[in-house]
């Protein structure tokens, strides 16, 4: 039962910085993109960089997502509670071993393959519900 409670504070504690300085960061970022564009005229500016995250660009490029068709605040909240959760269960399976080598060893090896599994899910969940581009 200790385990059980262990793993949801670890889960609401890396959700809420996960939305926090991840999510939250990047609708900053998007805002001040807008406002950047909408209040130049004829000057010449630098290039901004780009506001989506890593996984946004994941899912577009490895599954052909379109993003004008998918609600972009839906995606970003599905994306940090699967995030939260592959850190939480790599966390939890972390701590059952003793042996700081073990640790940094199964750390190394499950994460990986945890986030391409999760990110599996999503891909195919948003090409089920017909969110690709059409090309």
């Amino acid at each position: 039962m200790e385990q059980v409670a262990l793993f949801f504070m670890t889960y609401i504690f890396v959700f809420i910085l996960y939305r926090f300085f991840i999510i939250r960061k990047t609708k900053e970022k998007k805002q001040k993109k807008k406002r950047f564009i909408k209040f130049k005229k004829n000057k010449k500016t630098r290039k901004t960089k780009n506001t989506k995250p890593i996984e946004v660009s994941l899912l577009e490029t490895k599954y052909n997502l379109d993003l004008e068709k998918i609600d972009y605040d839906k995606l970003l909240l599905i994306i940090s509670l699967v995030s939260s959760l592959d850190i939480t269960i790599i966390i939890t399976l972390v701590l059952i071993f003793n042996s700081y080598i073990f640790k940094v060893l199964v750390g190394f090896i499950l994460t990986f393959p945890v986030i391409l599994v999760s990110y599996e899910f999503i891909g195919r969940y948003y090409k089920k519900k017909g969110m690709t581009k059409n090309d």
